[in-house]
């Protein structure tokens, strides 16, 4: 009895068992290749453009303003990220739906980070059967030499990595003069070791641990597939029973079309026989059907025997794109991504946020005026110096009293103070409500008005 319960607690724990994946080439292994490219140009070119004599993408926390192109965004502009955070889920959504796990197959960064730093595993170490007689081999200067040189070229793509991510945080010329310089600030010297560390210790060392252990999306991609989803499946019917025959006497084999070579496990990213049907595991990278294509084409036999198929395609009934779900995501991302198009593209340039200074209330002045000193937090969100003209209304005869122009630099913020009086007999003891209006000069739609109180005593 207690033999059994410690087999028991020992099957709860299954030592990781390491995968060496085969390399394939076909038609989805250029696509994982190209996103592979595309996405890399993208993060690690990004920080190195300039829009306006400044980084075109640049996310400054410390002033408090997000540079993407054209546009500024302000910490009050927090809405449009919380719709791109919408946009996205929505659109993740969407296409698991149509096509499943698209985005863990082939732009899912521990994805494309993985099938780099498997690219520089097999250029340093050789293919799949000369890494493991590397790892089975007895520890000698050829082994530790190619280890390190291995682990060398995997460390300095993580820092680089780490140093790219953080260029998008601090302007990535003044980090670059820091790095030379070896006077990293701790902010930014602890980013770039940790996501180096995050880079290397995911795809060099856990891998598909990553998807299989780590990530929520694997647990609830089912809730988002259903019969006409288009995922990765073996043709039951055509490969079985699996056998070897040769290929001039298929027509008399009593074998299916799968040879069990195992070229379709060997390839897998996360170790798992597609032949045992769709597993959790799988993130439909595609590298199985490029591997069973080949296999095929060796055989002179139809591809197709593991490809991208639906549920319903398999029991030969007909496959529907349009159903329900697919058209409720596609209208509801259809709708916030127009409003949130046409809210950028009518967005005013402008901030204004009015602010009563509490140490001077309304008092008295010459000829019986009474006066009421405000705080105007200006913001130009545009990206060039502008002259701003300050008036208000709400009371007979109020006016701005003193400077009533503003000039901003590109992109910056200010706060002004501002008196405005009104005639002795304008208006009754109380509060009033009144209008700020701040224009840019030469400028007409680039205004902005805001509410406050004028206080009589």
């Amino acid at each position: 009895m207690k033999q059994d319960m410690n087999l028991a607690e020992l099957s709860l724990y299954e030592v990781r068992r390491k995968i060496y994946p085969r390399a394939v080439h076909g038609w989805f292994a250029g696509w994982r290749w190209a996103l592979v490219w595309i996405t890399q140009l993208v993060f690690y070119g990004g920080p190195w453009l300039t829009w306006n004599d400044r980084q075109a993408v640049l996310f400054d926390i410390v002033h408090r303003k997000f540079f993407i192109f054209g546009l500024v965004f302000w910490p009050q502009d927090i809405v449009y990220l919380a719709v791109l955070l919408i946009i996205s889920a929505l659109s993740l959504f969407l296409f698991t739906a149509v096509a499943g796990r698209l985005w863990c197959g082939f732009a899912c960064p521990q994805t494309v980070y993985t099938e780099i730093f498997m690219w520089i595993e097999r250029a340093i170490e050789g293919d799949r059967n000369a890494r493991m007689r590397l790892d089975k081999g007895k520890l000698g200067g050829r082994k530790l030499g190619l280890k390190i040189a291995k682990h060398g070229v995997w460390i300095a793509l993580s820092l680089w990595t780490g140093f790219t991510f953080v260029g998008y945080f601090t302007p990535i010329k003044e980090l670059w003069s820091e790095a030379l310089s070896f006077s990293f600030g701790p902010w930014e010297g602890f980013w770039v070791l940790f996501y180096g560390f995050a880079t290397y210790g995911n795809a060099g060392w856990m891998r598909e641990q990553v998807c299989k252990y780590m990530c929520p999306y694997a647990r609830f991609q089912s809730a988002m597939f259903d019969k006409d989803t288009l995922i990765i499946t073996y043709d039951r019917n055509r490969g079985e029973p699996r056998g070897h025959s040769h290929k001039h006497t298929l027509a008399s084999s009593p074998y299916g079309d799968c040879v069990d070579c195992g070229v379709c496990v060997q390839a897998c990213p996360t170790g798992i026989d597609i032949r045992d049907g769709l597993q959790y595991e799988c993130i439909g990278c595609a590298a199985c059907i490029d591997g069973c294509d080949q296999v095929m084409d060796k055989l002179a036999r139809p591809r197709g025997l593991i490809r991208y198929s639906t549920t319903h395609a398999m029991e030969g009934k007909k496959t529907r794109v349009l159903r329900p779900r697919v058209l409720v995501y596609s209208a509801i991302l259809l709708a916030i991504t127009a409003a949130a198009t046409a809210s950028l593209y009518l967005r005013v340039p402008l901030k204004v946020d009015v602010i009563r200074d509490r140490a001077a209330l309304a008092r008295e002045v010459e000829g019986g005026e009474i006066e009421n000193v405000y705080k105007l937090q200006i913001m130009n969100v545009t990206e060039q110096a502008r002259a701003f003209e300050i008036s208000v209304s709400g009371l007979p005869g109020i006016r701005v009293w003193g400077e009533s122009t503003a000039g901003l630099a590109a992109a910056s913020s200010r706060m002004v103070p501002v008196k405005v009086r009104v005639p002795p007999d304008a208006a009754a003891r109380g509060n009033h409500p009144i209008e700020f209006r701040v224009e840019a000069i030469g400028a007409d739609r680039i205004s902005a008005t805001e509410r406050s109180v004028f206080m009589v005593r």
